[in-house]
């Protein structure tokens, strides 16, 4: 299985994007989510002058975030700086939306705003709609200004079959966060493979997992502190989920529906106040604070962690590579560059 690293978006990455380029990686990513991160596009211009060989993707970006023209130009840049090297995951918007206090948006806007970039990225006219308004848009000037020669590869952000199936009609890859089951990826390419069939897509795309990993020495807790501080930043984005998803939340067990309610405590606010995304995004993705470790209990650690020893985790990476899975791509918090030197040794 190919690995990849993913960061927080801001100016300064290009040192760690080089070293995880100089380790053998295969991908370097940034999340898109602009009211807590740096923009992804000028983290990833930096790495793209920093680098020559690593492919550079964007985490996933939105339809509510940019416009198919804006978007497509942004991206198409990014491929004039390192041609064919550009990964584009497209999503609808659940984190960076909500926190700007906003829903997700629909699948068929995600759709709709996949194929446009598709279009735009490759040279091609596409239709660009305002309300009841359509006009054909393409890139006016190229030479010198984008690169729409090399292509940009994209995946959509799937967990289930529904954005799967979006995945096959428009013969893109998926990317999914922290989906340890191989019998759902097994479900999801099922449903890209059908969909992909009946509109004629033959070739398979790549699939991407980005989740977090953290080797056990022997003897070590499987839930003891350096596990929670590895793997915490994403079992707590499990927990913002729930607060924001009620029906997600109906769904946890007791322990886990208990942490949502003592996250909501030392956040200072609740399920219902309306800013509560000033609060509950605060740090978001990033190495949890001590105080915050407790959240993380078990069942978020089996569920949200690749966590075992050395022989363990080859083993749940065989599986989900088996299921479908062409990418592990990993979030150091910690200390990021020796966790890309341990991961590289483990995951040659």
């Amino acid at each position: 299985m190919r690995t990849g690293i993913v960061m927080t978006a801001r100016p300064g990455l290009e040192h760690l994007a080089a070293r995880a380029e100089e380790l053998g990686f295969t991908s370097f990513w940034v999340y898109d989510s602009p009211m807590v991160h740096g923009d992804p596009f000028v983290s990833l211009a930096l790495c793209a002058k920093a680098t020559s060989r690593i492919k550079l993707g964007i985490g996933v970006t939105s339809p509510a975030l940019r416009s198919a023209p804006a978007a497509a130009a942004a991206l198409s840049s990014l491929n004039a700086l390192a041609p064919g090297r550009i990964i584009c995951g497209v999503g609808t918007g659940n984190t960076a939306r909500r926190t700007l206090g906003m829903p997700p948006t629909k699948t068929a806007e995600l759709e709709s705003f996949t194929a446009a970039l598709q279009d735009l990225t490759a040279g091609r006219e596409t239709d660009y709609r305002e309300g009841a308004r359509t006009s054909k848009v393409r890139f006016l000037h190229v030479d010198g200004y984008v690169d729409t020669e090399d292509p940009v590869e994209f995946v959509v952000a799937a967990f289930g079959p529904k954005v799967a199936a979006i995945a096959g009609r428009l013969g893109t890859g998926m990317i999914s966060f922290a989906l340890h089951a191989p019998p759902a990826w097994s479900a999801l390419g099922e449903a890209r493979r059908a969909a992909a069939q009946a509109a004629g897509n033959s070739e398979r795309a790549p699939s991407y997992l980005i989740s977090s990993l953290y080797v056990l020495a022997e003897g070590e807790d499987r839930y003891g502190e350096p596990v929670k501080d590895a793997m915490g930043h994403i079992a707590v984005s499990a927990l913002l989920l729930a607060v924001e998803n009620p029906a997600f939340r109906a769904a946890l067990p007791d322990a886990e529906a208990a942490a949502v309610d003592r996250l909501l405590q030392l956040r200072g606010t609740t399920a219902s106040a309306p800013d509560r995304h000033h609060a509950l995004y605060r740090n978001y993705l990033g190495r949890l604070p001590t105080e915050e470790r407790d959240l993380v209990v078990p069942s978020l650690v089996d569920k949200f962690g690749l966590v075992g020893t050395g022989d363990e985790i080859r083993q749940r990476l065989d599986a989900l590579e088996k299921a479908g899975v062409d990418e592990l791509v990993i979030q150091p918090v910690v200390d990021p560059e020796a966790e890309m030197t341990a991961l590289a040794r483990l995951l040659p």
